[in-house]
């Protein structure tokens, strides 16, 4: 083997038993930091929405789509609403990871610590889920004796729809009855899903119906549309908010559902609780930041009851907000390491950095003793024979001469197959001469 090639391997050789065990302890601790952190996201989340072709189920569909842009599967639970989706989050077996909640829909059991953690946490609020009461035109004239209905009270005597149990509809409606003081039972109630109560009220079989639903709502947008089917006005809309503070008074302009239609003919006061992003605590924070800038595209545009940028917002008071969410909204937009890098490296390297910084806090010093360590294992491969070589000169006298030469030669002879880089090479042409002198001392005596 040509002398260079055995000196190029020998300084490879040497660098992989100096930096090796260096190498090996990097690598161990940033496989204990991923572990540890787990920055890669969960690759499928399950979201409960609502009843099919509602609101709801709408952004769902939206949401899973821009999520797979990521590789992230949306699995998209149809629910009856938001009641459902509440007891979905809390039941510990139901796989369901985040879900559309309205407002107002959780109340802590009786006897419950009122600062007891729900184990829930908010991605912000998303939009306006206004209580839509649409009610029969002939049923106002024969109930109100008006061609209009102004007050709940004038429902007395008529049948009104509330949506399915597990929406969040029915226990709101009961509460705004219970505040006007209708007794139990002046109003006959049906619990029937959307769209059977629906073609109930087109026929004629109940006299209205209310259901909270974003304005996206096909059946919104439907009945908004047909002749003979009102909304009701809430004229006591601002009372109604300060008595129930997740609700929010708003204003259906007029023209918005069809401008040339005039269609509503004038302006509508509304409820409007504000349906939030609900997720279990610990949910992947990388999850919670993509569901976030998924929710500012689907939710952030102008529309009937917001203008562009009111939502998503971080005003949830029902539960505590999570705090990448809390982030995201502080900074005005995702990371700023998104806008340059895929997301997942910058996922990553957000999620590492600080880690990473403790790594190379603690390797730092470490890294200071590679240099001792590979000059001591270069120049070990001279310096060992030293002690032979003095173990010969301290013989001189008491052992015979030819036998100390010829100890000597052969440790020569093995020197001589010694090799060093060239930066060390003084140290190996030093044990030579060393040798010669010992050798010149046996000569003379």
């Amino acid at each position: 083997m040509p002398k260079a090639l055995q000196t190029t391997l020998l300084t490879l050789r040497e660098l992989l038993f100096t930096a090796g065990p260096f190498a090996l302890l990097a690598a161990g601790l940033l496989w204990a930091a991923y572990q540890l952190l787990q920055p890669n996201p969960p690759r499928t989340v399950v979201l409960a929405t609502g009843v099919a072709q509602g609101a709801y189920d709408g952004f769902g569909k939206r949401y899973a789509e821009l999520l797979a842009r990521h590789g992230i599967t949306v699995q998209l639970r149809n629910t009856q609403g938001s009641a459902e989706n509440l007891a979905l989050l809390q039941q510990a077996g139901s796989g369901v990871d985040i879900a559309f909640v309205q407002g107002g829909t959780w109340q802590k059991p009786a006897g419950t610590d009122p600062d007891a953690d729900p184990g829930l946490q908010s991605l912000g609020r998303m939009f306006h889920e206004p209580i839509w009461l649409f009610y029969r035109s002939d049923s106002a004239r024969r109930l109100a004796k008006a061609p209009q209905i102004t007050r709940l009270a004038q429902l007395a005597g008529g049948t009104l729809n509330v949506g399915a149990p597990g929406s969040g509809v029915p226990p709101l409606l009961q509460a705004l009855l219970e505040a006007n003081r209708i007794a139990p039972g002046a109003i006959t109630i049906q619990q029937q899903p959307t769209t059977p109560a629906v073609v109930d009220l087109l026929a004629g079989r109940i006299d209205a119906l209310a259901l909270a639903s974003a304005p996206e709502s096909l059946m919104v947008q439907m009945l908004l549309q047909t002749p003979g089917i009102a909304l009701f006005d809430v004229a006591q809309a601002e009372a109604y908010s300060r008595r129930f503070a997740f609700l929010s008074p708003v204003v259906l302009p007029r023209g918005v559902a069809d401008l040339s239609r005039d269609l509503p003919s004038a302006d509508v006061r509304l409820l409007a609780p504000t349906a939030s992003l609900v997720a279990r605590e610990g949910l992947h924070p990388a999850l919670v930041q993509l569901l976030v800038q998924a929710a500012q595209q689907v939710h952030g545009g102008a529309g009937w009851f917001q203008r562009k940028g009111d939502f998503p917002n971080a005003g949830d008071s029902e539960w505590p907000m999570a705090a990448e969410a809390e982030r995201f909204y502080a900074n005005g937009g995702p990371p700023w390491l998104q806008r340059f890098l895929p997301f997942w490296l910058a996922n990553l390297a957000d999620r590492m950095w600080l880690a990473l910084l403790a790594i190379v806090a603690v390797l730092i010093p470490l890294a200071r003793v590679l240099p001792p360590v590979y000059e001591f294992r270069i120049r070990r491969r001279v310096f060992r024979w030293y002690a032979q070589l003095r173990a010969v000169d301290e013989a001189v006298g008491q052992r015979p001469a030819d036998a100390l030469l010829a100890e000597l030669a052969d440790i020569e002879t093995r020197v001589g197959q010694v090799t060093v880089p060239l930066s060390y090479a003084d140290e190996l042409y030093s044990l030579r001469s060393h040798i010669d002198m010992v050798r010149q001392r046996l000569k003379a005596g």
